[in-house]
């Protein structure tokens, strides 16, 4: 079933996004990220432009880490006060990366620091995780007790909080960098900045695994939010029928992965989600290596 896509001007097959949308939920409700960072290289897959696909996908994340959120309140592992701090350095981020990506596209450099941004970061975070899992892996099987984070620099900072869902007590210092970083993120790159905040969240602050994928969510519906109404009123390339077969997939898919998520041991999750952001790192750094089928592509002035 071909179905017309106004903003994006392609034709796509409608039960193919479904299927994007489901499979990008479960992974959303197992790993606590927005999926926005294999969803978007897999609509550029498809053929929608990177410009409509990084405002599109925000639009998909927002309805997917609800739904997630929803399923983790009930089991009571969001931080709320976590959530919050980290909240403030998104919105922050959200808005100077949308200036950046306004002035990119005037420039018409848009979409290749898009694609250049994912492969460097999928290849980064994939590589660092999955060495990490593996070795946490390795401890469990030769039966060593995983030790307790111990005190690093980042306890020495001032503005001290106590986060007693997480067993928390460092300063507000870090969570809003972190928070600042993955805001400009999700506007550059049509991201909720899951896959950066995850990690972070888990070495940097040393919060429990279980803990850091509902806060994670938290964060991002309110981050991506913002960063799809900015990209919709200032670059209208928000595609809303593709946002909403996007969506319906991304929240049935999001119940599911959270079940799923539930009943795997943490190392499990962290390994998994490593190995499939390194293929997606793969694929694009070949789509970006290869000289493609056409070599001139037709665009409106100004978006070269």
């Amino acid at each position: 079933m071909q179905i017309y896509l106004p903003i994006a001007e392609v034709s796509v097959n409608a039960y193919l996004l479904l299927g994007l949308g489901g499979m990008v939920g479960v992974l959303s409700g197992m790993f606590g990220v927005g999926g926005g960072f294999l969803m978007t290289p897999l609509l550029f897959f498809i053929g929608i432009p990177p410009a409509v696909a990084v405002a599109t996908e925000a639009n998909q994340i927002v309805a997917s880490s609800f739904s997630g959120v929803l399923a983790h309140l009930r089991r009571k592992t969001v931080d709320l006060r976590m959530g919050t701090v980290l909240l403030i350095g998104g919105l922050i981020g959200a808005a100077l990366g949308v200036a950046v990506f306004n002035y990119l596209k005037s420039m018409g450099q848009v979409d290749l620091l898009v694609k250049l941004c994912y492969v460097v970061f999928l290849g980064v975070i994939g590589a660092l995780m999955f060495i990490e899992s593996l070795n946490a892996i390795r401890k469990t099987r030769s039966g060593a007790k995983p030790k307790r984070r111990k005190h690093n620099w980042i306890h020495g900072l001032p503005f001290k909080m106590r986060f007693r869902t997480s067993g928390l007590y460092i300063s507000v210092i870090p969570p809003v960098i972190v928070g600042v970083l993955v805001g400009i993120l999700a506007a550059i790159m049509g991201v909720g900045g899951g896959f950066i905040m995850v990690p972070a969240m888990i070495y940097l602050l040393g919060m429990p695994t279980k803990v850091v994928v509902g806060t994670s969510l938290f964060q991002i519906i309110f981050v991506t939010g913002f960063t799809t109404l900015l990209h919709a009123t200032t670059n209208y390339t928000v595609d809303m029928v593709l946002a909403v077969l996007l969506l319906i997939g991304g929240v049935i898919g999001a119940q599911i992965g959270t079940v799923i998520g539930a009943r795997l041991k943490a190392e499990q999750l962290r390994i998994l989600l490593a190995i499939m952001v390194l293929a997606v790192c793969g694929k694009l750094a070949l789509d970006l290596l290869i000289q493609p089928a056409e070599l001139f592509s037709v665009g409106t002035a100004g978006g070269h």
